[in-house]
């Protein structure tokens, strides 16, 4: 799979990243900066890492080529994304995150920040233009800045102060919350944040190398980890992040993950959101629960944060996204407890689980309860790896295409009522049942997002699905 950009920054495999398209995609930015009058010779641009083993070498290339434009690069060293973006944007400078997020460890990404935010499309076909031809600039990262320890400090510190008051001090005194430290860089910055709240913090299963946490799909192997670790250590509830802090996972008292779109749905009732943006993966049951106007986008930060502009645009205050991986984004400020949370339009990861936490224990309830008064359809995700990229458009485009291929494809699962083609393909049977079949962006892999009338028949109907696309993909050759 080329070096490309996909839901959210540039993705590849780490032979690709580290033999130029990294370099050459940061040269693409910094002339795009300079360009829209964005940034100026001279100017700083943050750079920040996951605990990736490939991540400092690209760091250190793209460095390099953000000098070579006349940029003075500052290496932060490794941090949560949103705690690098939100340290540049109080800078108005740019910013640059070396991380391949969630996906599997041969892999590596680039994220990139403009003094104002997180990039969009726009700025991706730009960067993409002027990342073209070849760069030759592998010996010039010997003369840069090394991290700096204090630097890297500083911006956790600002972004561990962010949320200081989201949840009272002593609020959960007497709760029992794991984290799950693993290889995300928002392990230590997860603690920080919730040491004040007075819960007693069970830190497990902390790795020096990396492990990709999926917190949109997640694992049978991490399911059974984190049943284990709240039933042996009498847990009141579980957090962790992705790779690079941006995505959350909560789980409950059970030990059972709590999908992203139900954190985020929680979050912004917690904050009286009244513009909530949406991908069309989230649950089909948010609009009647939200406290406010729902939009739907495709999948994707950029097309979150475009509606969110857009409902800016309007005059519209309060307005928030998340995605169904969990991470959420705020266009405007917002003040939750005793917290004055300015705009940080790009995923977070300490937001919802913060704010979750506010809605059910700090308030007596147990986390599966409050989840459970909600009262959503019953959602699975499911993920085909490897799956071929051409494979899974080449599928998607078929059905899509052929009325009669996509009813026989559909069969098994009943008729078919109404098809959605805002990301992918996204069926909504005649019993109420949906199957939404997306190719990832930025990975060889098809994923399957259902909706049901209870959990076990969303897990059966997931596996169905999944099964169905094996076939069919085996079966067309």
């Amino acid at each position: 799979m080329a070096a490309k950009f996909g839901t959210s920054g540039l993705r590849g495999l780490i032979e690709e990243l580290v033999e130029g398209a990294a370099a050459r995609h940061a040269r693409g930015f910094a002339r795009h900066l300079i360009a829209r009058g964005a940034s100026r010779a001279g100017d700083t641009v943050y750079i920040g890492r996951d605990f990736r083993d490939s991540s400092p070498v690209i760091a250190s290339q793209c460095m390099a080529a953000l000098a070579a434009e006349g940029l003075v690069p500052v290496d932060c060293g490794a941090l949560p994304t949103p705690a690098l973006a939100f340290h540049a944007m109080s800078r108005k400078a740019a910013s640059l995150m070396v991380t391949g997020s969630h996906i599997p460890a041969d892999r590596n990404g680039v994220k990139f920040y403009r003094p104002d935010g997180e990039i969009d499309k726009t700025d991706e076909i730009a960067i993409g233009e002027g990342a073209a031809g070849s760069w030759a600039g592998w010996g010039s990262s010997a003369n840069l800045p090394q991290p700096d320890g204090a630097l890297e400090q500083a911006a956790t510190d600002a972004f561990v102060t962010r949320y200081r008051g989201v949840i009272a001090d002593g609020a959960l005194a007497g709760c029992r919350i794991g984290i799950y430290e693993h290889s995300t860089v928002a392990r230590d910055v997860l603690a920080r944040v919730l040491e004040p709240t007075g819960a007693t913090l069970v830190r497990l299963g902390r790795s020096e190398s990396f492990i990709p946490v999926d917190t949109e799909a997640v694992t049978d192997e991490v399911r059974a980890l984190i049943a284990g670790w709240t039933q042996e250590h009498r847990l009141d509830a579980l957090v962790t992040a992705d790779g690079d802090g941006d995505r959350p996972l909560l789980a409950d008292e059970a030990g059972q993950c709590v999908r992203g779109d139900v954190v985020g749905l929680i979050a912004a009732r917690e904050l009286d959101a009244s513009v909530i943006v949406t991908p069309i993966t989230s649950s089909s049951g948010i609009e009647g629960l939200a406290p406010g106007s729902v939009m739907r986008t495709r999948v994707g930060s950029p097309y979150v944060i475009a509606a969110m502009d857009e409902a800016a645009r309007a005059g519209k205050t309060r307005i928030l996204g998340f995605e169904a991986n969990g991470g959420l984004l705020t266009q405007t400020a917002f003040i939750v407890g005793r917290a004055e949370l300015s705009p940080l339009p790009t995923r977070d990861c300490m937001l919802p689980l913060l704010a979750a936490l506010a809605a059910t224990l700090a308030q007596g309830v147990p986390i599966s309860q409050g989840v459970a008064q909600l009262g959503l359809p019953a959602a699975q995700s499911g993920l085909i790896r490897p799956f071929p990229t051409e494979t899974a458009q080449a599928l998607i485009g078929r059905l899509v295409a052929d009325d009669n291929e996509r009813r026989e494809f559909f069969r098994p699962f009943g008729e078919a009522a109404r098809v959605d083609l805002t990301d992918g393909l996204r069926v909504i049977m005649a019993g109420g049942a949906i199957i939404h079949l997306r190719p990832s962006g930025n990975a060889p892999e098809m994923r399957c997002y259902v909706e049901a009338a209870n959990a076990p028949d969303a897990a059966l109907l997931a596996d169905r699905g999944m099964a169905r696309v094996r076939e069919w993909a085996s079966r067309s050759g």
